[in-house]
């Protein structure tokens, strides 16, 4: 199904929704993929820790924050998917990064399980029926539908790619 199905568009995720291309949502996740698979390691090694502002995540919790945003809205497809009654719980971003030790890993171990879990992702999105992506749930800021998280998925990376190249890569110096 395209992204321009997507009725209604939840107002929070439309940030991510937009980022993705408005093509079918298996093409949107696989060229997520493509561009996860060309993840600049040996840049994002050069930045180490730096970050661009104090209390901003580093390279390694931003990698880290993908898997884990991958994982939680995975999940929450799945459950829309099924029918599950009830509002999927949110989320503390930062406090996930808080306790990810994600600066503990290296990059390129970072970098396969994402590319790994996108994999695990759109296996996931594949199995799902024109039916089962137009069902809806109730999150934390409102309902949403399975479709609407593939095209969130497949956006998000995009969005935090944008901050590192416009606020990361600059720490670099030329």
């Amino acid at each position: 199904m395209l992204r321009s199905q997507i009725a209604p568009m939840p107002e929070y995720f439309d940030r991510y929704i937009l980022m993705a291309d408005d093509t079918d949502h298996l093409s949107a996740l696989t060229a997520g993929l493509r561009e996860l698979e060309q993840l600049p390691a040996e840049t994002f090694r050069a930045l180490g820790r730096k970050v661009y502002a104090l209390g901003k995540w580093t390279i390694a919790q931003i990698l880290q924050h993908l898997i884990d945003t991958e994982r939680v809205f995975t999940y929450r497809a799945l459950a829309f998917a099924r029918c599950e009654s009830g509002t999927v719980l949110p989320f503390d971003e930062d406090a996930y990064a808080a306790h990810s030790f994600a600066d503990e890993r290296t990059i390129e171990d970072l970098t396969e399980e994402l590319i790994v879990l996108r994999r695990s992702t759109i296996a996931l999105f594949r199995s799902f029926n024109d039916e089962s992506l137009q069902r809806t749930g109730a999150g934390f800021r409102g309902p949403y539908s399975v479709l609407s998280i593939a095209f969130i998925l497949a956006g998000h990376p995009r969005w935090h790619l944008r901050t590192i190249r416009e606020k990361y890569l600059p720490l670099l110096g030329s």
